[in-house]
């Protein structure tokens, strides 16, 4: 049976007041009786349940979500997923509001932060830009004593305290894989569609793909990237006029914009066999799953990344350690024939 405050009181001797003084780090303690106190707690192996005594005092964790201003299907179903959390709100006691910056725009991003700094909320989660100004503005929040939780995209070499997201150098590795198999002895080109290498899990995607293809499918060209800044538009943009490369055997999509890609792929692709594989399962690419103009998507479980940010963030907030196999994020491999 776990020792309470009421054990930790008969062994010292002292009232149940006293040993909150102590618990609490108030003053008003004589320095003999906080030492039996402290005695007692060591003792009896006391662990203060601090989830416990916040729910008792009705404490409340007002949390900040910082996500890009996109126009893209994934960044929409993480703000629903966000939506979802601030319903729940009155049964986790969080108080949860999010900030839109521009997207890949770290200076946008570096000033949400100095900003935040001042008003003090509980925890801060940000999809990050990575970036100098942006890391060294994280390092000075957390050195301040603010529960940092990156989102979706890491911040190489921070401080932050974790980061809610998949292992997006596997996520790459899973991708080249896949098309390396699907297109077997074809030999040809292969045409990669990120956002922005200004941000990690894109940097870090394309990394895991270009190791997998050059040591396991060398007969598989990977073009220059192309970056359509997450945009629908300008990736179809981009990927229309790619297509007009009749070397192009295979697609890779690392980042969002699939809308666009989806279209180009259906206006440039008809007359010849392309495969495709794409990130971030959506209405808009479960479609393309089922119509075969996509063959495989990696996906992240938004739900997931947003629990798992606010579980986090309220830990640290009390000072508690993170369970981490119940924080990690799984990669789900989708077909049309195992869609959910």
């Amino acid at each position: 049976m776990r020792p309470t405050v009421h054990d930790i009181a008969a062994a010292a001797g002292v009232s149940l007041a006293t040993v909150d003084r102590v618990l609490n780090q108030r003053p008003g303690v004589r320095h003999v009786t906080r030492e039996k106190v402290e005695t007692a707690i060591r003792e009896l192996g006391y662990v203060r349940d601090v989830a416990a005594a916040n729910l008792a005092k009705g404490r409340t964790y007002p949390l900040v979500f910082i996500l890009p201003a996109s126009d893209n299907s994934f960044m929409h179903g993480l703000n629903a997923e966000i939506r979802q959390a601030i319903v729940r709100s009155s049964a986790e006691r969080t108080d949860i509001r999010t900030i839109e910056v521009p997207a890949f725009d770290p200076a946008a991003l570096v000033s949400v932060l100095e900003e935040l700094s001042r008003e003090k909320p509980c925890g801060i989660a940000l999809v990050a830009t990575d970036a100098p100004d942006v890391r060294a503005a994280v390092d000075r929040l957390v050195r301040e004593r603010f529960p940092i939780v990156t989102l979706v995209s890491d911040l190489t070499g921070s401080l932050r305290h974790h980061y809610a997201g998949v292992d997006n150098i596997a996520a790459g590795r899973t991708a080249a894989r896949l098309l390396g198999r699907f297109l077997g002895p074809r030999k040809g080109e292969i045409a990669v569609l990120a956002g922005s290498m200004l941000v990690r899990d894109h940097r870090e995607r394309l990394e895991g793909f270009s190791a997998v293809m050059a040591a396991e499918f060398p007969d598989l060209a990977i073009l220059p990237v192309l970056e359509g800044r997450d945009d629908p538009e300008v990736a179809h943009r981009l990927v229309a006029d790619a297509l007009g490369n009749a070397g192009i055997i295979g697609v890779y999509s690392l980042g969002a914009g699939n809308r666009g890609l989806i279209r180009a792929l259906k206006e440039k692709a008809v007359d010849r066999v392309l495969t495709v594989v794409a990130h971030e399962l959506t209405a808009h690419t479960r479609a393309a799953l089922i119509d075969n103009t996509i063959d495989a998507i990696l996906n992240q479980d938004a739900g997931h990344e947003v629990r798992s940010a606010i579980r986090v963030l309220k830990a640290k907030a009390d000072g508690l350690a993170v369970i981490e196999a119940q924080e990690r994020i799984r990669l789900d491999i989708f077909l049309k024939d195992n869609l959910p």
